[in-house]
């Protein structure tokens, strides 16, 4: 699945100020340092479509890019900011929740997960919100290049298991590397799909 044309559309501070052109629209999230501007460049194709930096949080209003003039991805701030103030933090979540909640468009939440690490506690808190208020989501885990290969599905079965504690069952996940693009057309297939079913039901 190759793009013909991504673009930025623009950064939003709240979900009434969004685009509203009735296309669909899949929401990348996830704790700060997650990978989410690499993952999304490389999903994209572009070498900075993204700002990736390496002080976490930088993403504080929508990101919305225009993906073939048919869909839009979208870049929400990230969620555990650790530098941020508790006013900050409470703006974030609001920006996180309006949107998540009142898009009518939104095909799913994408919520990344570092490869490296156990589940995070605040990790588990935000997919269950999504789950308690009916957000459908997938998991993309990332950085799964920086895993020793004696590590990589011991890791994420790890966090697989952690999950099962409070799922019946896990929703799609996928297994990323934004350096050697792994887990890219796995992903792009789903988006596809979701794509397809889409307008052929609008």
């Amino acid at each position: 699945m190759d793009f013909k044309s991504v673009s930025f559309v623009g950064s939003f501070p709240n979900e009434a100020k969004c685009p509203d052109s009735g296309w669909p629209e899949f929401a990348f999230i996830g704790r700060s340092n997650v990978g989410k501007s690499s993952l999304i460049n490389m999903l994209t194709n572009q070498k900075d479509l993204a700002k990736v930096s390496g002080t976490p949080g930088k993403t504080r209003q929508i990101n919305f890019f225009a993906i073939d003039e048919q869909w839009y991805l979208v870049d929400l701030p990230g969620y555990g900011y650790a530098v941020a103030s508790k006013k900050a933090k409470a703006n974030y979540e609001r920006i996180i929740e309006d949107y998540l909640l009142r898009r009518e468009k939104l095909m799913c939440a994408i919520v990344l997960l570092d490869s490296r690490h156990d589940l995070q506690a605040i990790d588990l808190e935000f997919i269950n919100w999504l789950g308690s208020n009916h957000v459908p989501f997938v998991i993309v885990f990332t950085k799964y290049d920086k895993l020793r290969k004696t590590e990589r599905e011991v890791n994420i079965d790890r966090i697989k298991a952690s999950l099962l504690e409070s799922w019946n069952s896990l929703p799609p996940c996928f297994i990323t590397s934004s350096k050697n693009r792994h887990g890219k057309e796995e992903f792009l297939q789903f988006i596809s799909e979701t794509l397809e079913n889409f307008y052929s039901h609008s």
